[in-house]
């Protein structure tokens, strides 16, 4: 934002003026300094609803009702990782900082958006039944269900847009008209959207066969039923960067088993291990995607992404594993679905 002085107000200024300093700022925010410029707090359209319901004075100082731990950024972070924290926290602004807390800038989710284009290609699966989620599926795709206000399959679509991802390919087999129907073509969401209709369903991976032509760069494949905070930006320099032919994101998932368990040498127990816990590597239903995979898949066959990352193993090619340990979330059964009502607004 190239006049973001104007937003600056002094702890003392009155809840009044700084209602006028918004409005006149057009962002939705004050940054309230002292007078070198230190940010001490700020004062955004939601601060100043709650200040007035909960009966403050317009005559209120600022410094009384501001927020004094705003989320901030120092100067020289990257587009891309500015997305990433206004996406958390749904952000539309973050100020911008030195080491020392000092003003230097406030950045607008706009100026962003508008500066960030990935021409990698996103394909995202949304063609199951959706099983695990009856009686909710009986009437509605999964991708379709709301999580948030929206359907998950928009709030992926949003995720992505926000990190500069434009092209999108969607799977769909199960009430298939009701996706298309909801997207159309993207244009309402600033993407293009195109569909592979699978006649019969092909597995995570076969239904890459029915793309109409091969993409010229490393690409994305999702799931369809996942809400993740993931960088895929980062996801997709790591794969390149490893020179893989697919990469899985994955992460750290932790099981106990709720007994004690035996260890035996013939009918003698050596030790018990009281309620042990193990941890593994498990896929999150993202990969990462080189053109040349696709020539591992025939068409019309029906093939799960682990076979496909066997196939290239099995012939030498080299599939990484990319480690991930932010919020993600596979919506498959009722619970999960619960779950996501509660903690995805607030993530």
């Amino acid at each position: 934002m190239k006049n973001w002085r104007s937003v600056i107000i002094n702890p003392d200024t009155i809840l009044k003026d700084a209602i006028h300093t918004v409005d006149a700022g057009c962002v939705q925010i004050a940054l309230v300094a002292d007078e070198s410029n230190m940010l001490l707090g700020t004062l955004a359209d939601g601060d100043i609803r709650r200040a007035i319901l909960s009966g403050v004075s317009l005559n209120t100082r600022c410094a009384d009702i501001m927020n004094s731990s705003p989320t901030t950024a120092l100067i020289g972070t990257t587009n891309e990782k500015l997305l990433t924290i206004m996406r958390r926290g749904a952000f539309h602004q973050v100020p911008l900082v030195d080491n020392n807390g000092i003003l230097h800038g406030l950045i607008t989710i706009d100026e962003i958006v508008g500066s960030v284009h990935s021409d990698n290609w996103v394909v995202l699966m949304a063609g199951g039944l959706g099983s695990r989620l009856y009686p909710l599926t009986a009437e509605c795709p999964k991708p379709l269900l709301k999580v948030g206000g929206k359907p998950i399959l928009e709030n992926i679509i949003m995720a992505f847009a926000g990190q500069g991802f434009r092209k999108f390919y969607i799977s769909v087999n199960y009430k298939s008209e009701m996706i298309i129907d909801y997207f159309g073509d993207g244009s309402n969401w600033g993407v293009d959207i195109s569909y592979i209709h699978e006649k019969e369903r092909l597995g995570t991976a076969g239904s890459l066969s029915l793309l109409p032509s091969q993409p010229e760069k490393s690409f994305i494949v999702m799931n369809g039923d996942l809400l993740t905070h993931a960088d895929f930006s980062d996801i997709i320099q790591y794969h390149e960067t490893n020179n893989a032919a697919a990469t899985v994101v994955a992460r750290e998932y932790e099981s106990t088993i709720p007994f004690g368990v035996i260890n035996v040498d013939g009918n003698i127990i050596k030790s018990i291990d009281e309620k042990p816990t193990s941890r593994h590597l498990v896929s999150t239903g993202i990969y990462a995607l080189s053109p040349t995979s696709l020539e591992y898949i025939r068409e019309n066959e029906f093939l799960d992404m682990p076979d496909l990352l066997a196939r290239l193993i099995n012939d030498g090619k080299s599939a990484s594993a990319y480690k991930f340990s932010d919020y993600w979330l596979d919506i498959g059964r009722i619970e999960e679905f619960e779950r996501a009502q509660r903690e995805w607004s607030a993530s």
